[in-house]
């Protein structure tokens, strides 16, 4: 094989491997890379959220409120620089609820760091409690370390502290899981049980993605993501 035919090989594949990254966004229902787009779908809103200091690009798509996700390129610099999700209003306290519940399905990188997570606010955001389910490199969670439990059909070290502007619970999952089921009505009871919060107003239930760091570019697919309520 000579030498310009191997140098034309490695280009198209190069090509191949550049268009792949951003398929997702050009070949999907909407996308965006305005820092704050959302778009309202099914009941849900699908935002991009990119709002830490030292952020780089990142752009989202979606087909629906299940099926979303970004390419980011944040560099590898500490704090949180975006939080792409997917959101659902509940508006319910929590003793009037039968059932609160939801699932997901996640493609994460194998490099950067970041969290699959839930970010869960109550009593007119006055309280965030976050359900970390998959970690990767340098980051932690706000405030102290309490107490392990196992609720709502999973196992967490639990931290409690603040950001300054409101409570903040952090449920880490002891191992990553790219999917599964969390009974939230179960974690919310539990964290009542503690005298940490009342029988508060459940207000959004988000699922994505908290990026400290992607750089180079890297994907993040959410395969499938609901809530449900009763």
């Amino acid at each position: 094989m000579s030498r310009s035919w191997k140098l034309a090989t490695a280009l198209v594949a190069a090509l191949a491997a550049s268009v792949t990254a951003v398929l997702p966004a050009s070949a999907a229902t909407w996308s965006s890379s305005d820092k704050f787009a959302s778009w309202s779908n099914g009941g849900y809103t699908v935002r991009n959220d990119v709002w830490g200091g030292g952020a780089g690009p990142q752009t989202i798509w979606a087909n629906s409120y299940s099926n979303f996700g970004v390419w980011a390129n944040h560099p590898n610099t500490g704090g949180v620089k975006a939080y792409p999700h997917s959101a659902r209003n509940i508006g319910r306290s929590i003793d009037s609820l039968g059932t609160l519940r939801s699932s997901f399905n996640v493609s994460p990188p194998s490099g950067g760091a970041y969290t699959s997570a839930y970010d869960i606010w109550a009593g007119g955001n006055a309280y965030e409690i976050m359900l970390w389910m998959n970690k990767q490199g340098a980051v932690g969670p706000i405030g102290s370390f309490q107490t392990s439990a196992s609720v709502g059909g999973h196992s967490w070290n639990v931290y409690k502290g603040s950001n300054g502007s409101n409570a903040v619970y952090s449920f880490v999952r002891t191992s990553n899981t790219n999917s599964g089921t969390v009974d939230i009505k179960a974690v919310m009871n539990w964290i009542k049980s503690r005298g940490w919060i009342g029988n508060a107003t459940m207000n959004e239930v988000q699922f994505g993605f908290e990026i400290t760091s992607s750089s180079g570019g890297m994907n993040f697919t959410t395969n499938s993501y609901s809530v449900t309520s009763s």
